[in-house]
């Protein structure tokens, strides 16, 4: 069992940055892909960016691709998403997710463990 908290997210104008960060409880963090994934009012939720266990291989949606940066510190369990230049449309709660996979996926129903949320907003 997994447990996942994120933090960071708050109201942030375009063009600002934030850095959201995912907590797992647990000794076996370094066993699983990270995912962020995000859902904006009244839309389904998305893939954001995905890391492996040890961060060599990432993934990002093309909408992210270039402004935001996924990183993890195993001995800190604790995954990160470091987003900049932000845009209105990055509204949103992000979710951080769990699994254990020798893939990368982007698929949110491919994760089996999942955080609360926070919330970002961008304003313009």
């Amino acid at each position: 069992q997994v447990q996942l908290v994120e933090s960071g997210g708050g109201l942030v104008q375009a063009g600002g940055s934030l850095r959201l960060s995912c907590t797992a409880s647990g000794r076996t963090f370094g066993n699983y892909v990270m995912g962020w994934f995000r859902q904006a009012p009244g839309k389904e939720r998305e893939f954001a960016a995905a890391i492996s266990e040890f961060g060599r291989r990432t993934s990002y949606s093309d909408s992210v691709k270039g402004r935001f940066t996924i990183s993890r510190d195993n001995a800190k369990n604790t995954v990160y998403l470091q987003m900049n230049s932000l845009k209105p449309e990055d509204t949103a709660v992000y979710y951080c997710a769990a699994v254990r996979t020798s893939r990368v996926p982007t698929i949110a129903n491919e994760y089996n463990y999942w955080g609360q949320g926070t919330q970002v907003t961008v304003s313009s």
